[in-house]
């Protein structure tokens, strides 16, 4: 009962915005990032008591059930098997767990954070990086709430090619800041990832962004953690193949993922806003003939 009642206090709209954007966000991510690491397990589970009582957390299938960090609860890894990736290869499965926000179709460069709200590729990317491939393709937003698994992974057998890391703000990206918030996907630290497909050759971009509280982004495949201490954009070559579900990395806590792809591919059955999805899950279908 205290639960719902503290929720619903959290879900008042002008209450939410007011707490978790109109505050200095920068400085309180960072200092979420250096309170996350204290290794202590007392305030561990103190902490994490406390955020209970503003969100439905699992972690019953955690692979570890206590943490000596509030940093090693946001970024657990999961029971072997909790994720099964879907095998067929005309499948594109669901980097993360989610639930689906805006998607469609882009046109004219532009693309939705909420209705009425349009924001451009080109801004998305950053000034270093071409969106073009992806006009007249199909995008999706996965938002990964604060009591998700935070961790990412390959949607199918891919090469990453690119990193362009660009440093900026931490606004909530919650669907109360973004009706209200232009192009905030644009103004928020990011991360850009360019890839291909092994299976018909296919450019596909993975674009993390973060948020309030969320005070770095680890990438496996480089060696580096990526965090707002970094001026941007920032260009990372690579050549990190990946089979499909592998770990790419992890969110220190709740945050974005923006999926892209070029026309032919299609959205798989049942992808709408407000769908639940976990990784691995069907998201899109391949060309046909891919």
């Amino acid at each position: 009962m205290k639960h719902s009642a503290f929720r619903r206090l959290w879900q008042q709209e002008d209450l939410n915005f007011l707490l978790t954007n109109r505050i200095p966000r920068i400085a309180l991510t960072r200092a979420m990032g250096r309170f996350s690491r204290i290794r202590s397990p007392w305030l561990t589970r103190v902490s994490i008591a406390l955020w209970r009582l503003f969100t439905d957390l699992d972690l019953s299938d955690a692979r570890q059930q206590r943490f000596d960090s509030l940093q090693a609860c946001f970024t657990r890894e999961l029971r072997p098997g909790a994720r099964p990736v879907d095998p067929d290869p005309r499948v594109l499965a669901s980097p993360c767990d989610a639930i689906v926000g805006a998607c469609g179709v882009a046109r004219a460069d532009q693309v939705y954070q909420a209705k009425g709200f349009p924001y451009s590729m080109r801004e998305l990317f950053g000034p270093t990086q071409d969106s073009a491939v992806f006009e007249g393709g199909t995008w999706v937003t996965l938002r990964l709430t604060s009591a998700m698994y935070h961790r990412f992974h390959a949607p199918h057998d891919l090469t990453v090619e690119q990193v362009t890391y660009l440093s900026g703000d931490t606004w909530n990206v919650n669907p109360i800041a973004l009706a209200r918030v232009e192009r905030l996907f644009c103004r928020n630290e990011r991360a850009v990832i360019r890839g291909r497909l092994t299976q018909g050759g296919h450019p596909i971009a993975l674009v993390p962004v973060a948020a309030v509280l969320v005070a770095s982004i680890r990438l496996h495949f480089l060696d580096v953690l990526l965090h707002l201490r970094w001026p941007g954009p920032n260009e990372m070559p690579c050549q990190a193949p990946l089979t499909k579900g592998q770990e790419m990395g992890w969110f220190e806590h709740g945050s974005t993922i923006l999926v892209f792809v070029p026309p032919g591919f299609a959205l798989a059955r049942g992808i709408a806003p407000g769908r639940r999805l976990r990784a691995g899950e069907p998201l899109m279908r391949l060309p046909t003939g891919a």
